[in-house]
């Protein structure tokens, strides 16, 4: 997409035609079979409001994937955006009955054809009430979708652990469970699957969640303890630095334990579902106890537990002070020392890969101009993103030709994907010493990248286990439940770095295990970059020696 992506100046008729002819002359070259670079290059122009250059897109793809109902679709949200709703309408019906469990499909022909129609508001939609019946066959067709998309569903656990999750939770199911109180139960079954890229976050059950239901004091959780960090309307009731020991009566481990079950992350790492809590902890708490109408919490120090005031203001998700968006940033200090922040490889052919790429580039000239000796690379709060920008700075700081993917599998893929074969490092790659810095938020992709850099053992890594590692499921199928009409992000394709002597259970490891304590976190210290600071100012005291031994 990158070769088409470079004619965005010109007509779109000029890059169609760019397409065909690479297609003809260069067919080894590229990846004429990637319906999905198609698919969001097309979406960026319509998100871009170019609705007419879309269709032309979108019928390019429609003409390259004729059996595809994602390709019409995708014509259908074009067609309808440019306010064409007959053609948009005509696209729809095709795709449909191309695929019957298209539910957008279906749903965009009701709004057509009965512009007047309502859907129930997550909120509206959080108490009501489905059969017993109705909420046990959502749950069995859950886990059916699960194991038939999933291309790991069952590597984390066994098909009898994974039916047993289903069946435990279709035991608490009753004709007076609320619709709330089952997407709670779901998110277990889907959480059994250990996969980072199967899940819809806690997102929709937050934002569904009334108010007066939610746990009315914001925490941090951290070694196991639980802090009040705002409490909000409770301030004559609670204060800053409290800690929290029960909240009804249930101790914290015990709580602890209730709300991780339900948290999607990948393998077995438990660092992410830390991360996760703290930021929806007003919410899950408050699914956990089974939304209860009042809130008691007993503070550590005191003898009578105290009942809260309903909640009125709060923050989900809350981010603790560190965790504020960064984005790609460079710092060099005067004693030659570089910091390189990359919060996000989010940087994709078909939409703005030139902007990380621009960046990377005058990053290391920078980097070679002042004479850096020391490089920190901080891919801390890292969720991920696209291959091809984990692969460009890989190629700044690999010491030898590299192959990225062990494995890349997909439905529809008929050619290696790039990093399947040999990848040459830049002449001028950056020659100093290397630092890494990672946290339990990194995800997917910074998987693949710190899987690589530390079986390359590119330099020290500090911080705590990474939220991912070598081998990522990836993708996603996004599916509805026939009766709940419940949405289940499910992932369908895997995507394995070469590093495969690492351990798939765990996140990447780090050499100096570094995390923040309360006291840090209130006092918003970045304990794990002093920690490499110091590090590096203790390897130039010891010049001669090969490695820095952890305190």
């Amino acid at each position: 997409m990158e070769k088409i992506k470079e004619l965005d100046h010109k007509p779109v008729e000029e890059r169609i035609a760019r397409y065909y002819q690479l297609k003809k002359d260069s067919l080894d070259w590229y990846n004429f079979r990637d319906e999905d670079g198609l698919t969001m290059y097309g979406y960026s122009l319509l998100w871009s409001d170019k609705a007419q250059e879309a269709i032309a897109i979108f019928q390019l793809l429609a003409n390259e994937f004729p059996n595809s109902s994602n390709a019409y679709d995708c014509l259908g949200d074009a067609y309808l955006g440019n306010g064409d709703n007959t053609s948009a309408l005509k696209n729809y019906r095709i795709s449909l009955e191309m695929n019957p469990e298209n539910f957008h499909a279906e749903d965009q022909i009701l709004l057509i054809q009965f512009p007047d129609s309502v859907y129930p508001t997550p909120q509206e939609k959080f108490s009501q009430i489905f059969t017993a019946e109705q909420y046990q066959a959502d749950l069995d067709k859950l886990g059916e979708l699960l194991l038939k998309i999933h291309p790991s569903a069952l590597k984390f656990i066994s098909k009898e652990a994974f039916l047993a999750v289903i069946e435990s939770k279709k035991a608490l199911i009753t004709n007076h469970t609320t619709y709330g109180e089952f997407t709670w139960h779901c998110s277990e079954v889907v959480a059994s699957v250990h996969c980072s890229h199967t899940s819809g976050g806690f997102y929709y059950e937050n934002e569904m969640l009334p108010d007066a239901f939610r746990f009315p004091v914001q925490t941090h959780l951290v070694a196991g303890h639980l802090y009040v960090v705002d409490p909000l309307n409770n301030a004559g009731k609670v204060k800053r630095k409290d800690e929290i020991t029960h909240i009804n009566g249930v101790s914290i481990p015990n709580l602890v334990k209730a709300v991780y079950p339900h948290i999607s992350t990948q393998g077995m790492i438990q660092t992410t579902k830390r991360h996760v809590f703290n930021w929806w902890s007003t919410g899950m708490i408050a699914y956990a106890l089974g939304l209860p109408e009042k809130f008691t919490v007993t503070i550590k120090g005191k003898d009578q537990p105290v009942e809260l005031n309903p909640i009125e203001t709060f923050r989900a998700p809350y981010d603790d002070p560190l965790h504020q968006c960064r984005g790609l940033c460079l710092e060099i200090s005067k004693d030659k020392t570089a910091i390189l922040t990359i919060e996000s490889f989010n940087y994709y052919p078909w939409n703005n890969l030139t902007v990380f790429t621009h960046f990377i580039d005058s990053t290391f000239l920078e980097i070679k101009k002042k004479g850096v000796q020391d490089l920190i690379i901080d891919v801390r709060f890292n969720f991920g993103g696209s291959s091809e920008s984990s692969i460009y700075l890989l190629r700044y700081l690999a010491k030898k030709p590299f192959t990225y993917y062990s494995k890349a599998e997909f439905e529809g893929k008929t050619q290696p994907l790039y990093g399947e074969s040999k990848i040459t490092p830049f002449e001028k790659r950056y020659q100093g010493k290397l630092w890494f810095l990672m946290d339990g938020i990194g995800n997917s992709t910074t998987g693949h990248f710190m899987s690589l850099v530390k079986t390359w053992d590119l330099g020290p890594i500090i911080g705590e286990e990474l939220g991912s590692n070598q081998f990522c499921s990836a993708g996603q199928k996004i599916c509805r439940l026939k009766n709940t009409k419940m949405l289940v992000f499910i992932a369908n394709n895997v995507h394995q770095s070469t590093a495969v002597s690492l351990p798939d259970e765990t996140g990447i490891l780090p050499d100096y295990y570094v995390s923040q304590s309360i006291e840090d976190y209130f006092d918003e210290r970045d304990v794990v970059k002093e920690y490499a600071f110091d590090l590096i100012l203790k390897s130039r005291k010891n010049p001669k020696q090969s490695t820095v031994t952890s305190d």
